[in-house]
């Protein structure tokens, strides 16, 4: 029989449901359970979009009113790939020579398990129920897929039901090498564009007759990349603009194309919005002397830049860690996108996980010891957190 309060044994049961986005597998149903036999007031909203698959999540929740401290996370996982090319199953759940291996075994079921273990703990110690104010989990099964009916959706069906959330741990794998390296208290922006030139296609021998875009998209993209969008700040790197593909589509050498296309990804900090960061390149694109036979487009982004300002909660949860390994974490908003993008809107958040060295590789793993020990870090966070808000 399973016990939920082992957060490896949790981990492992976990790994075995094989809910790839946008199946559930079985891991929310087990989590379910598992919360409803504790107490939780439990909820498994589907939420559907056209043209994307339906999703499950789960939202639970145990105790009254305020303070509530949040754990959020994803259950789903990205595909295994090749299994032959796993040394074990992507879905066992084995352990051998200390480590767990399985799909989502760092990212993030493991993180998954240890903050439901912790939970589990710390309301054991307090007779069943939180001391004071309430506990709550939000775990979506989109995270990994196109992020559309997962935890933003979620986020807005828990408000339209009167919830509210003081504070939200992530349990994102977060730590580059050692659990205690690292908490994300916040993320950088991405923005992708597109830019399209148009020449007349010819004979590289009668050049008059042609048009070549290409000298003119060199242009629009060294206009780009010539000046730094920024030099960071206090608690973010300088934004960063990688031309990403250009392509012509010509398949010989005697053909001057007809168009070029080139695409571009930006990650962006705190200095910019979707809406300035756009503006900026166009006004590079439209100084770069390249004529105007070229168009920009953008796609639609949720990923804003966003900051959690260090403060109590933030030292909080750093002293639990420091209490837990001996080390004390870099705060950093480094690494890509998360769910943490949404949160934000609703409380303060910050992500602190396992290592994250091994997820969406073959043969994803990770300590047995670090999810021990993770699950005693969030222990602590809830000893610290009902003590002092």
């Amino acid at each position: 029989m399973l016990d939920a309060a082992d957060p490896v044994q949790l981990t492992q049961a976990l790994v075995r449901c094989p809910s790839v986005t946008p199946a559930e597998g079985g891991a929310l149903a087990l989590l379910a359970e598992t919360l409803a036999k504790a107490g939780f007031d439990v909820h498994r909203p589907v939420f559907s979009a056209p043209g994307t698959p339906d999703v499950v999540n789960l939202y639970a929740r145990i105790g009254e009113g305020a303070p509530c401290l949040v754990f959020a996370g994803h259950t789903d996982v990205v595909p295994e790939g090749d299994p032959s090319r796993w040394t074990h199953g992507a879905f066992s759940g084995d352990i051998v020579d200390g480590r767990l291996f399985g799909r989502g075994a760092c990212d993030m079921k493991g993180g998954v398990a240890a903050s439901v273990s912790a939970v589990l703990r710390h309301l054991a110690a307090c007779g069943g129920r939180p001391a004071r104010g309430s506990i709550a989990f939000l775990i979506t099964g989109d995270e990994e897929g196109p992020a559309v009916n997962g935890t933003v959706k979620l986020l807005a069906w828990a408000r339209e039901r009167g919830e509210r959330f003081d504070h939200c741990i992530l349990g994102e794998p977060t730590n580059p090498d050692a659990l205690g390296d690292m908490i994300k208290i916040g993320r950088r922006g991405s923005l992708t564009g597109h830019i399209a030139v148009e020449g007349k296609q010819g004979h590289v021998g009668y050049p008059h007759l042609a048009d070549n875009p290409i000298p003119r998209m060199v242009k629009l993209l060294a206009a780009l990349t010539a000046t730094p969008l920024d030099e960071g700040t206090p608690f973010f790197a300088p934004s960063n603009l990688e031309v990403t593909t250009v392509d012509v589509g010509n398949p010989t050498s005697n053909i001057i194309p007809g168009a070029a296309r080139a695409t571009f990804n930006i990650r962006f900090n705190d200095l910019w919005t979707p809406q300035t960061l756009e503006a900026e390149i166009r006004s590079r694109l439209a100084n770069a002397g390249a004529g105007d036979t070229w168009t920009a487009r953008f796609e639609p982004t949720n990923a804003v830049a966003f900051l959690t300002e260090p403060g109590p909660f933030v030292e909080l949860v750093s002293e639990a860690v420091a209490a837990a390994t001996g080390r004390t974490p870099q705060l950093s908003t480094t690494g890509g996108t998360s769910d943490a993008r949404f949160i934000k809107d609703h409380c303060p958040v910050l992500e602190f996980g396992l290592v994250g060295q091994t997820m969406h590789q073959v043969d994803e793993n990770v300590a047995v010891a670090d999810i021990v020990g993770l699950t005693a870090i969030y222990e602590g966070v809830l000893a610290r957190y009902f003590a002092a808000f």
